[in-house]
């Protein structure tokens, strides 16, 4: 491990000269040209729930101005009474379509959509019921107020358009006044781009990564499946933008636009440099929601800020490339009532990348968390020196994502003591190796035909299966494809250089063709193929010997078989 060093910057209001010199220098990159996406609302709202609180929000928000919405009573009162005193509530919303359900009606309410678009279904053994149809006379609602017990959406962020509440909570008036106001025409940024050519979620059937999918908050990720094939789809009107998913793929396949993660790293680190270069002294990185930043006073002046539109959009990658880059310490400022989801996969980023940092003879606690609103461990100085990074600066090899990673951790395995052995990582950590087993490999090659990075690759001029650590993201799909169930993960980092080179795993001598002498298979493929198809009559006595021929031998030899027989393809 590093030693650990206490620092003092020589003088404050010098370190801030230097960041005032960075900001000059370098600005933090914005998203120059997002594409959007647009809603429409009219304002037509479906309010459902126990019969007293639906005619009440559903009086509130016709008088900010409304339509009369639909009430669908889904849910008995509580105290089972009737409302026939409230004469003045009854006659408000007495000119409102309206519908009662059983409980059992209740439970099969499906509820799907955003902002101007939500479709509300009674979904029957027989038949459906369009809700917005009996209810609207409309094709779809364009808000849903849900004051259930239990909201049909169960989700940490809703779709745009949807609120669920109950009647006594304090935010209730001011949740009804924002919902009233969304009548109109809105856009909002297409967060991400997608490029399926890079995922790992599926091939050939199979399914691989599922990262994206067990990251967003929203629920706006589904793994589309078509006839043989499935993919990642992104729905652009209910993302919020959290960015968790682009952070947690590990091929680069979802890519974050505010801004872009290969933008964003090399903003990181011109800051860096330019701060070195002005003079000041043990940096310290914090990343933070921009709007976090906006409500607090000047940090301390060895602290730079890293300005995100949310706090999921830079993962360990970003953390540790600014290590990499001159940090002496990164501070990841999160705030109270963040999503479950994005709170675990903060979690589980920081448990990565101190594991990472260990591996590599690093001090863990260089990156750590921080909460909004604590000063004090805002502005506390570093714990340690920065790395030695003058001695060999950081510069980035590919554009491709997995490719920058590497580089990140070469170089901190450069300026670190990295022990060669294999560490354990978080489950599900996108790290690790894998073992063939020799015996039973056959070099079929499906490993290769179905892996989605450049991991596993076929000889050029020769049988063989080899493998660059590297590049794995262990989705697996790899040893689902492998028809001899030869090959098995190996989870953990390796910190070794060795994971940047590729190795063979398995090599076999070319197996000559009987006729014309070329190579074409291996010895162990043609042995496989015989003994499997041995009782198959297409092969039977001499024509077994068609399995120890290329292809162009294979059909010569079945045409000549004809030629001398005519009837003996109708003998099979």
């Amino acid at each position: 491990m590093n030693q650990r060093i206490e620092i003092t910057p020589v003088d404050d209001n010098h370190n801030r000269q230097a960041r005032e010199a960075v900001r000059q220098r370098v600005s933090w990159p914005v998203n120059l040209t997002p594409a959007s996406v647009g809603y429409h609302s009219e304002g037509h709202a479906l309010v459902l729930g126990n019969e007293r609180d639906v005619r009440r929000a559903a009086h509130a928000l016709h008088e900010k101005g409304l339509p009369a919405p639909a009430l669908l009573f889904t849910e008995p009162m509580d105290d089972d009474a009737s409302l026939e005193e409230d004469e003045a509530l009854l006659a408000a919303t007495a000119g409102m379509t309206s519908q009662r359900l059983s409980r059992a009606e209740s439970r099969r309410i499906e509820i799907a959509g955003y902002l101007g678009r939500f479709s509300a279904i009674l979904a029957g053994v027989d038949e459906t019921l369009d809700l917005a149809r009996a209810l609207a006379g409309r094709e779809h609602f364009d808000l849903v107020l849900d004051l259930g017990e239990v909201p049909r959406l169960a989700l940490e962020l809703p779709p745009p358009g949807y609120v669920a509440l109950t009647w006594s909570d304090p935010q209730r008036d001011a949740q009804l006044e924002a919902l009233a106001g969304l009548v109109g025409d809105f856009d909002k940024p297409r967060y991400f781009q997608i490029d399926n050519a890079l995922c790992a979620h599926s091939a050939s059937g199979y399914t691989g990564c599922t990262r994206c999918l067990e990251v967003c908050p929203a629920d706006a990720i589904r793994s589309h499946q078509g006839r043989i094939e499935a993919w990642i789809e992104i729905d652009p009107f209910r993302c919020h933008g959290v960015g968790s998913c682009s952070s947690a793929c590990p091929t680069g396949a979802i890519q974050f636009r505010l801004p872009e993660t290969a933008r964003q790293q090399q903003t990181l680190l011109a800051q860096l440099a330019a701060y070195r270069d002005a003079g000041g002294t043990a940096p310290v990185v914090r990343f933070a929601e921009a709007g976090d930043l906006a409500e607090e006073g000047e940090a301390a002046g060895h602290v730079l800020d890293i300005p995100l539109e949310e706090l999921g959009a830079a993962g360990h990658d970003q953390w540790l490339t600014a290590l990499a880059g001159g940090a002496a310490e990164v501070r990841i400022q999160c705030r109270a009532y963040m999503p479950e989801r994005l709170t675990a996969f903060i979690d589980d980023q920081l448990d990565q990348a101190h594991a990472l940092l260990h591996a590599m003879g690093h001090t863990p606690s260089r990156v750590k968390r921080l909460m909004a609103g604590d000063m004090v461990a805002r502005d506390a100085l570093p714990g340690a020196s920065p790395l030695e990074v003058d001695r060999a600066p950081l510069t980035f090899t590919s554009s491709d994502k997995r490719a920058r990673l590497d580089d990140v951790l070469a170089h901190l395995a450069r300026l670190g003591h990295p022990d060669g052995q294999r560490h354990a990582m978080p489950a599900g950590a996108a790290y690790g190796g894998l073992a063939v087993d020799a015996d039973a490999c056959t070099l079929c090659l499906s490993c290769v035909s179905n892996c989605p990075t450049p991991a596993l690759a076929a000889g050029d001029d020769r049988p063989l299966l080899s493998f660059r650590e590297a590049d794995c993201v262990q989705c697996g799909l790899c040893a689902e494809a492998c028809p001899e169930d030869a090959i098995t993960l190996v989870p953990g980092f390796l910190a070794d250089a060795t994971r940047r080179e590729r190795l063979v795993q398995h090599e076999e001598a070319a197996f000559p063709c009987i006729r014309c002498g070329k190579p074409f298979a291996t010895a162990s493929t043609v042995a496989t193929l015989k003994s499997k198809l041995a009782d198959h009559p297409y092969f039977a006595g001499d024509a077994l010997a068609r399995l120890e021929m290329c292809e162009d031998c294979r059909v010569k030899d079945v045409w000549q078989t004809m030629a001398r027989d005519p009837e003996s393809q109708l003998k099979v």
